[in-house]
C-alpha cells in the first residue's frame, strides 16, 4: 500500500486528507496542536500525528516510515515549516508536493507590507484602534507599537497557549477577542464597530482563509485593511491538482461527476435528448423509484432516494461509480429538489440539466401561453393559496397527497371562489394522462391522483392593494387595560404611504397591538416577512388571530417588551413604532445598528411622546425626515343630521438617517 503524508495545518491540507479517507493508501495527517486534531474527520486509513516538528523530527519520521510523497499543505506563512518540510525531503530523498493557496485581490485602499516588522512601524505612525487578525505567534513584534496596551486588539484561537502570548505581550483582558473561525463578513464587522479599530491587520489567507471576508468587514466598518505579505514566491500545485496527481499516480478514486436531471413529466417521450443521453451514460442512477422504474436500462445500478443528505451520502462512499445521474421530475428550476441538492455536492463535478415542467406541459395541453402564471407549491408544504387567487387572474400549483386536491378546492370554495375556473392535470405524458377542467365548486368532490397540477383562472381579481383596511375587518379584543390599541385605517393609511415599503421589505411592527399595521405591511412587503412585537399577551393572542384571519404567512409574532424581544431578530429594512413603552431611544438604537438606513415611522398622540421622537430626530442625526399631524373627523349620525366627531390628532414621524445599509 502506498504511504503518503500530509501537513495537514489548513482548510486545503484537511481537505486532502478527507479526499484520501477511505482510499487504497496510508495516510499521515501531521498537525501542530491538539486542536488541528479535533478538525480531522477519522478515518481507518488515516493516523494523525498532533504536534510541532523540527527538521530532525521531520527526518526520523520519513525515514522511519518510509513514505512515498510528502504533501506540505501549510499555511502560506508558514515559511519556517516549509523550509524545514523540504530540507527533510531532500536529505532522504523523498518525493514534496507544494500545495499553494492562491493569492487574494487586494483593493488599492489597503497597505501591503512584506512582514510583521514593517506593519508594526506603519502603525506605530497612525492614530486610532487597530485589530490585528494575524493569531497569537509573532504577536510580541507589534508591541513596538505606540500606545500598544490601550490601542491594539488581539483575535486569537481560545487556546490556552495563545492567551498566555497575550499576557506575555502585555495586552489586557478587556483587548483580547479569543474566538474560532471561520468568521463571516459580518462577524468581522462586528468586531470591528465593538473594537472601534481604524485599521485591521491581517495575512493574505486567500479565499480559503476568510481574507475577502475580513477585506469587505474592513470596507464596511471605515477601517483600513494592513496586510502582510506573503513570504517569497514558491512552486507547487492547486488543491485539484494535487489531487490530479494522487489519482494518476496511486490510483485514488477521482472526483465523481454527477448530473442532476429533469426528466420531464415522467414518461420517457417526455425528456429532452440530453437528459435520455445523461441516462444512459450513468454508471449508477439515481431517483424516486418511480422515477427509476420509468428510466433506468437494463442493468444499471439504482439507489433509490429523494433526501438531499442520504443522495450526496452514497455519492460520497461509492467511489467505484464515476459517473451519477440523479432524476428530478419536471424541470430541475422549478420547484424541484435540485434547489437543496447542489449545496450537498460541493466536492463533485455537478452539472444541471433542465427538463419540461408539469406548468409548460399543462398549459400546451389547454392551449394556453403562461408567461403571466403566478405559480406556487402545495406538495410537502403548508400554504395558504387563497390570497394567491385573490391577487392574480391565473395561478398555477403542484399538489401532494391522496386528499390535496380536494382540500385545495375546498379551500377555495369556501373563501367565496368557488366560481374560479380549474384545470387538473393527472399523471401527464403518460398513457392515462387525465385533464379535467371545472369550477373549484364542482370538482371539489372529485377524486384526484396524490401528485396532481391545477391551473385556476379567476377572471375577476379582488385583491385590495391599497392601504389603510376598514377598521371592522379586525377583530378587536378586550386586555387588562380595556380594549387593544389599534391604529385606526386614515392614520394607518398615511403611516404605510410614508413607509415607502418594497415587497421584498424586512418589517419590524413594535407595539403591535391588534396587528392591523402588521397586517397590511405582510399584505404588501409579500415576499418579504413582518416581524410583529407585542409585549401584551393578550394582545399577542389577538394578533395571532387576526394574521390567520387574513391568510397570512410571512408574519411572525415575537412576544416580549422592545428592544429585548428584538435582539436576535433580522435587520429590518422598515419598521413602524406604534408604541415604545418608554423604550423610544433604546428601540431606535438597537434599530441602527441592525441597519443604519432603516426607514422608521412611528406615532405619537400625547405632546411628550411628539417632544421625544423631535428630539430622538436631533440626537440620531437623522436626514430624512418628515412630520406630519393628523386631525380625522368621523361622520355620526344625529337625527336626521350627520355631525363630524373629531378624533385624537396624531403625528406622524418618518425618518431615514443616511449611514450605509
Amino acid at each position: 500500500m502506498y504511504k503518503i503524508c500530509i501537513f495537514a495545518g489548513t482548510t486545503e491540507g484537511r481537505e486532502l486528507v478527507s479526499f484520501l479517507s477511505g482510499q487504497a493508501v496510508a495516510v499521515t495527517a501531521c498537525v501542530a496542536t491538539e486542536y488541528g486534531e479535533t478538525l480531522l474527520s477519522p478515518a481507518d486509513n488515516v493516523t494523525v500525528l498532533a504536534g510541532r516538528l523540527d527538521e530532525e523530527g521531520m527526518e526520523r519520521l520519513f525515514a522511519a516510515e518510509g513514505f512515498d510523497l510528502v504533501v506540505d499543505a501549510t499555511h502560506p506563512y508558514a515559511d519556517v515549516v516549509t523550509g524545514n518540510i523540504a530540507r527533510a525531503c531532500e536529505k532522504l530523498p523523498v518525493e514534496r508536493v507544494r500545495l499553494l493557496r492562491g493569492e487574494s485581490a487586494v483593493s488599492e485602499s489597503a497597505v501591503t507590507l512584506p512582514d510583521m516588522d514593517a506593519a508594526a512601524a506603519f502603525l506605530d505612525g497612525t492614530e486610532g484602534n487597530i485589530l490585528l487578525a494575524t493569531g497569537s505567534k509573532e504577536l510580541g513584534k507589534f508591541t513596538s507599537i505606540r500606545d500598544f496596551a490601550g490601542r491594539v486588539y488581539a483575535r486569537v484561537l481560545p487556546l490556552a497557549s495563545s492567551l498566555e502570548a497575550c499576557r506575555e505581550a502585555g495586552l489586557p483582558p478587556s483587548h483580547i477577542i479569543a474566538m474560532q473561525g471561520p468568521f463571516s463578513e459580518e462577524m468581522n464587522a462586528a468586531v470591528l464597530y465593538m473594537t472601534g479599530a481604524r485599521f485591521l491587520v491581517t495575512k493574505d489567507g486567500g479565499d480559503k482563509g476568510g481574507f475577502m471576508e475580513k477585506a469587505a468587514a474592513a470596507e464596511k466598518a471605515g477601517a483600513r485593511l494592513v496586510v502582510i505579505g506573503r513570504p517569497g514566491e514558491q512552486e507547487g500545485l492547486t488543491l485539484s491538482g494535487t489531487i490530479a496527481l494522487l489519482c494518476d499516480r496511486f490510483g485514488c478514486k477521482k472526483t465523481p461527476e454527477v448530473r442532476i436531471v429533469g426528466i420531464g413529466p415522467g414518461s420517457e417521450g417526455g425528456m429532452t435528448r440530453e437528459a435520455f443521453r445523461a441516462i444512459e451514460e450513468a454508471d449508477c442512477l439515481i431517483g424516486a423509484k418511480r422515477m427509476t422504474d420509468a428510466a433506468a436500462k437494463g442493468g444499471q445500478t439504482v439507489f433509490n432516494a429523494v433526501a438531499p443528505d442520504e443522495i450526496a451520502g452514497f455519492i460520497r462512499e461509492h467511489g467505484e461509480f464515476g459517473r451519477f445521474a440523479v432524476l428530478m421530475a419536471g424541470d430541475t428550476g422549478f420547484f424541484s429538489g435540485t434547489k437543496k441538492l447542489l449545496p450537498a455536492l460541493e466536492n463533485c463535478r455537478v452539472t444541471v440539466l433542465p427538463g419540461v415542467s408539469s406548468l409548460s406541459y399543462l398549459c400546451a395541453r389547454l392551449g394556453k401561453t403562461w408567461e403571466d402564471v403566478r405559480c406556487v407549491s402545495l406538495h410537502g408544504r403548508e400554504h395558504d393559496i387563497v390570497p394567491d387567487v385573490r391577487r392574480s387572474r391565473r395561478v398555477f400549483t403542484l399538489v401532494g397527497g391522496e386528499r390535496g386536491m380536494r382540500d385545495m378546492l375546498a379551500s377555495l370554495t369556501r373563501a367565496g371562489l368557488g366560481e374560479v375556473r380549474v384545470s387538473v392535470g393527472e399523471r401527464l405524458s403518460y398513457p392515462d394522462e387525465r385533464v379535467t377542467i371545472g369550477t373549484a365548486q364542482t370538482l371539489s368532490e372529485g377524486t384526484f391522483g396524490p401528485l396532481s397540477v391545477a391551473l385556476i383562472e379567476n377572471d375577476a381579481p379582488d385583491f385590495i392593494v391599497t392601504p389603510g383596511l376598514p377598521d371592522d375587518d379586525f377583530e378587536r379584543g378586550e386586555g387588562k387595560g380595556g380594549v387593544v390599541p389599534m391604529t385606526k385605517s386614515e392614520v394607518r393609511a398615511v403611516c404605510l404611504s410614508k413607509l415607502r415599503l418594497t415587497e421584498n421589505a424586512v418589517c419590524w411592527d413594535i407595539g403591535a397591538g391588534t396587528g392591523s399595521v402588521t397586517v397590511e405591511m405582510a399584505r404588501l412587503a409579500r415576499f418579504g416577512h413582518v416581524w410583529a412585537v407585542e409585549r401584551r399577551a393578550e394582545a399577542a393572542g389577538l394578533l395571532r388571530r387576526n394574521i390567520a384571519r387574513f391568510s397570512l404567512e410571512n408574519v411572525t409574532v415575537a412576544e416580549g417588551a422592545a428592544p429585548e424581544a428584538c435582539m436576535d431578530l433580522p435587520a429590518p429594512t422598515h419598521a413602524f413604532i406604534g408604541g415604545s413603552s418608554g423604550n423610544m431611544r433604546e428601540i431606535v438604537s438597537l434599530l441602527l445598528r441592525k441597519n443604519p438606513r432603516a426607514r422608521i415611522v412611528a406615532t405619537a398622540v400625547s405632546l411628550e411622546s411628539a417632544a421625544e421622537w423631535t428630539a430622538c430626530i436631533r440626537e440620531f442625526g437623522f436626514e430624512d425626515t418628515e412630520i406630519v399631524t393628523l386631525n380625522v373627523s368621523r361622520a355620526r349620525p344625529a337625527g336626521r343630521y350627520h355631525l363630524m366627531t373629531a378624533q385624537n390628532p396624531v403625528t406622524v414621524f418618518a425618518m431615514q438617517a443616511g449611514g450605509e445599509a
